[in-house]
Formats: structure tokens, C-alpha cells, sequence
């Protein structure tokens, strides 16, 4: 039996928002997307297809201890679907907004400041940043910062 070739259809928006055992508000949304979008770009990387997924801590948890060996919270997942270097971006980025709110409360910025913190902090994953060592942990805050004061949210 032979199947079809058939054509590669680009998804409607390269990025996409899912919440899975969580809601809230995410504020404009499409705005997010094009600043998600814009960051890939200034780093030389096209956002081919992104997928912010919003979840709690144990849902987080439990993504972290099957598919990554790690038995603890974390407030971002990654798991980028292109090789790495490659200029398209394709993959999934799991947030637990628990951590999320609580980081806020602990750095003193609203849950908004940190939800596009973090998000960023994806994206940067997603073009190849580490945060591993001390001096990547840095670039990554520099870029972090640099991004934020683009925000298309500001509270």
C-alpha cells in the first residue's frame, strides 16, 4: 500500500496556549504570542510551533519524575522537538502557575511580571540557553531582563 505525500501545513499560530489541570485569566494572549515570537526571532531562531502548557505543581511534578528522572517542583519544563542548533523552533513548554505565583510573591513582581519571565525563560530554552552553570545562569538572567522590558504587559 502506498500513502500520499502530504504537504506540511504550518499550524495557524506558532504558538499555542493549553492549561491542563489549572485555570486563569492569561491576559491578551495574542500580544504574548507575538512577543514569544519576537524573541525567538531577535535570537535568530523562527518560531515554528511552541505550546505553552499551564499546569499545577503536582501535575509539573509528575511530568518532571517520568520523563526527566526528577522527583521535585520546578516552576518550567522544556522539551524542545528540533535538534538542537536548528534555526525552527518546535516544542513544549510546561509551567506550573503554583510556582509561578509563588516566585512572584517571593521576588515582589506581580504574577504577570513573573508568568512572561518564565515564559521567556522557554523560549531562551528553546534557542539553545543553559542555565547550568554560574555564567549561563547570568546570561540567562541578562536575557530575561532584556525581554521583559519588551513585555507587551506591564502591570
Amino acid at each position: 500500500m502506498q500513502f500520499p505525500d502530504l504537504p506540511y501545513e504550518e499550524p495557524e499560530t506558532p504558538v499555542t496556549f493549553h492549561f491542563e489541570d489549572i485555570a486563569f485569566d492569561l491576559p491578551d494572549p495574542e500580544a504574548i504570542a507575538v512577543w514569544l515570537s519576537a524573541i525567538a526571532t531577535t535570537e535568530g531562531k523562527l518560531m515554528r510551533e511552541i505550546n505553552f502548557i499551564f499546569c499545577s505543581d503536582e501535575y509539573l511534578r509528575g511530568v518532571n519524575v517520568e520523563y526527566l528522572k526528577h522527583d521535585y517542583y520546578t516552576d518550567i519544563i522544556t522539551f524542545p522537538f528540533h535538534e538542537e542548533g536548528e534555526k525552527d523552533l518546535q516544542g513544549d513548554v510546561y509551567i506550573s502557575s503554583e510556582r509561578v505565583t509563588e516566585n512572584a510573591n517571593t521576588q515582589g513582581v506581580t504574577f504577570v511580571h513573573e508568568l512572561q519571565r518564565v515564559m521567556a525563560h522557554g523560549v531562551l530554552h528553546m534557542a539553545g540557553y543553559s542555565d547550568k552553570s554560574e555564567d549561563e545562569e547570568r546570561m540567562m538572567r541578562e536575557k530575561e531582563d532584556f525581554y521583559l522590558e519588551k513585555r507587551p504587559i506591564k502591570p
